[in-house]
């Protein structure tokens, strides 16, 4: 059994932890407020938006006409793995990684070349990890030093930009999705080409009246809609961020308090040991005198 002085200082340094763990389960929190409303506010909005652009795609045959929905055969595919830049959030980033590495091996079993298959990684913790296995073309760390909309509409852009050139024939989002504090989504997203509605309804995909000419439109609504798709998974990416965070380090000062009862136990009981044996002396010493 350890001597007491190495309980106390084990005990100190449990404590001090539980205090770090417990500050940050407090801003998490409070950064989790802020998340959870922008992602609440712009969730109906980016919703409403996709299932407009689902059935306008729908409505837009001509693959000359729909260059964001024309199907191509997945020859070359691109995952956007959006991760955090920070760790101890538990298996926020793991599962990330997970995922990609399973769409990959996905990929791979139907193409004989890896070149065919690129991430972009948003995210240290993701650019880290996943660049050890797989090629990443890409980083964009400094959205989380300032999101807002223009900072992801550019990148939002600059894939769109490269899908249409032909440079990738399916583009996918790879990130958490937001439900509450505690639950956290792990979600794979086609985000090019867009999908289109599956209603059962078909005059829901036909019967438009464009107004303005449907070049207007395809030049104005539907790369609004994906920047405003990418914009909404950024958020519900940070809002799963904090609430992962939040209940790591929740679970992480209940098992500090758990460690310091019983190092407590365990000090009391070295203690009375010891005080135990320090009376066994004197009553071993006081007999000897006496005889």
């Amino acid at each position: 059994m350890a001597n007491l002085k190495e309980i106390r200082t084990r005990i100190s340094s449990v404590e001090k932890t539980k205090q770090v763990t417990a500050a940050m389960k407090m801003v998490s929190a409070a950064k989790l407020k802020k998340a959870q409303d922008a992602i609440v506010q712009i969730r109906p909005y980016a919703d409403k938006l996709q299932e407009i652009l689902g059935n306008l795609s729908g409505s837009l045959s001509d693959s000359e006409d729909n260059i964001y929905g024309a199907e191509r055969k997945a020859e070359k595919v691109l995952l956007v793995a959006i991760t955090s830049n920070k760790g101890l959030c538990g298996a926020f980033n793991s599962n990330v990684l997970k995922r990609v590495n399973e769409l990959s091996r996905d990929v791979y079993s139907k193409q004989k070349t890896e070149g065919n298959f690129k991430i972009l990684a948003i995210g240290k913790q993701g650019f880290k990890d996943i660049s050890k296995v797989h090629q990443v073309i890409g980083h964009h760390n400094e959205l989380f030093d300032d999101m807002n909309f223009e900072s992801t509409s550019a990148i939002a852009s600059s894939i769109m930009e490269e899908y249409v050139a032909g440079k990738y024939d399916r583009v996918e989002l790879v990130y958490n999705r937001f439900k509450n504090a505690g639950v956290q989504i792990l979600t794979n997203e086609q985000f090019l080409p867009i999908v289109t509605s599956e209603s059962d309804d078909s005059t829901a995909q036909s019967d438009y009246i464009f107004e303005p000419e449907k070049e207007t439109i395809i030049g104005e609504l539907i790369p609004k809609s994906l920047k405003t798709q990418f914009f909404g998974a950024m958020l519900d990416s940070v809002a799963s961020e904090h609430g992962a965070r939040m209940t790591s380090m929740h679970k992480a000062t209940d098992n500090a308090t758990d460690l310091i009862q019983e190092m407590k136990l365990h000090y009391n009981q070295a203690r009375q040991a010891a005080i135990t044996n320090e009376i066994l002396e004197i009553v071993s010493g006081a007999n000897a005198l006496a005889q």
